[in-house]
C-alpha cells in the first residue's frame, strides 16, 4: 500500500498510550487522512507494558493486523527500554522519540541504533506534563514532539483536533484542556533529535 505510514506507542498501563494513539489518529482524519489507531489489549493493568498502533495513508487501509515495521516508534516510558524490545521492526531511515531528560545521542547508544540509520528524538514529557498538566501523564506531550520529529501532520492541526476533543471530555475542567494543549505546544518545542 503507497503511502502508509506506521507507528508503535510503547508506555505502561495509566499513562496514556492508547489515548495518545486514538486522539492523534483523530487530529490525522481530521485532516483528511485514512487512519487506523487501536490498542494491543491483553491483561493490562496499571503500570503494565502496553503499545498501542496508529496506520495513516492518503488511501483507505485494507490492513487489519498489529504494526510490525513501525516507521515511528514512541516511547513513553523510558524504563521499558530496560525490558522490552522498543526498536523491533523499526524500519531503516525510522524515527524513535523517547520521553527523556538524556540526549539523543546518549539513547542512541541505550538503544544501539547505528549512527545514520534512524534518527532518535528525546524530550522529557515527564516533566512536562507534570508542569502544565499536575500530573506525569505524558501522552499529549509526546503527540507534540511526534508531530515536530515526523512532519506528519502540521502543530495547528494537531492543536485545534485535541482541543476539540478535550472539550467534549473534560468542559467542566478547562485547566486540564490548557495543561494538555500547552504540553503539546511545549513538547514540541523542546524534542531534539539526532
Amino acid at each position: 500500500m503507497k503511502n502508509l505510514m506506521e507507528i508503535r506507542w510503547h508506555g505502561r498501563g495509566g499513562q496514556g498510550a492508547k489515548t495518545a494513539a486514538l486522539l492523534f489518529g483523530e487530529a490525522a482524519l481530521a485532516t483528511g487522512k485514512y487512519i487506523q489507531a487501536f490498542p494491543e489489549y491483553g491483561p493490562e493493568r496499571m503500570g503494565a507494558p502496553v503499545q498501542s498502533f496508529n496506520r495513516l495513508s492518503d488511501e483507505p487501509i485494507t490492513l487489519h493486523s498489529q504494526v510490525i515495521s513501525p516507521e515511528v516508534v514512541v516511547v513513553l516510558d523510558p524504563t521499558l527500554i530496560e525490558t522490552v524490545e522498543v526498536t523491533a521492526g523499526l524500519s531503516s531511515g525510522g524515527v524513535i522519540i523517547v520521553n527523556t531528560r538524556e540526549a539523543p545521542r546518549e539513547m542512541r547508544k541505550k538503544l544501539g541504533l547505528a549512527p545514520g540509520k534512524q534518527k532518535v528524538w528525546t524530550v522529557d514529557a515527564s516533566t512536562i506534563s507534570r508542569e502544565h498538566i499536575g500530573r506525569e501523564i505524558p501522552n499529549t506531550p509526546m503527540m507534540g514532539a511526534l508531530v515536530k520529529a515526523t512532519g506528519i501532520l502540521s502543530l495547528e492541526s494537531l492543536l485545534s483536533d485535541t482541543k476539540k476533543k478535550l472539550e467534549k471530555k473534560f468542559r467542566h475542567k478547562p485547566e486540564i484542556i490548557r495543561g494538555n494543549i500547552e504540553s503539546i505546544k511545549e513538547a514540541y518545542q523542546k524534542v531534539k533529535g539526532e
